[in-house]
């Protein structure tokens, strides 16, 4: 697990971007604006709307493959219409390695 310090608090619409890469909950249970990302075999991110950190867990197995990914997600994040085309094609070539490593094929 890592926890990752922003610059800027994270935009509610942060988390909106991330459901074009994985799974998104709300959690209203845990306070208001607190979400989680999945990425299955990849890693989740949960934090809150609005503040300036974040918890990444990494699949331990894979993290070496993944965690420039996570560096590639914050660093391309635009409010508004964001051109997902780049981050499209980075995620189905660390998909591949990660599915490589983790299941042979």
């Amino acid at each position: 697990m890592k926890e990752f310090l922003l610059s800027t608090p994270v935009p509610e619409g942060f988390f909106a971007y991330l459901g074009n890469f994985g799974k998104v909950e709300a959690l209203p249970n845990l306070g208001e604006g607190f979400y989680k990302f999945e990425k299955t075999d990849w890693f989740s991110i949960k934090g809150f709307a609005g503040d300036t950190t974040v918890e990444v867990r990494f699949k331990k197995e894979v993290m070496d493959l993944t965690v420039d990914f996570v560096y590639f997600l914050f660093s391309s994040y635009r409010e508004g219409a964001t051109d997902l085309s780049v981050l499209r094609q980075r995620e189905e070539a660390v998909g591949r390695r990660v599915q490589e490593h983790l299941y042979g094929s």
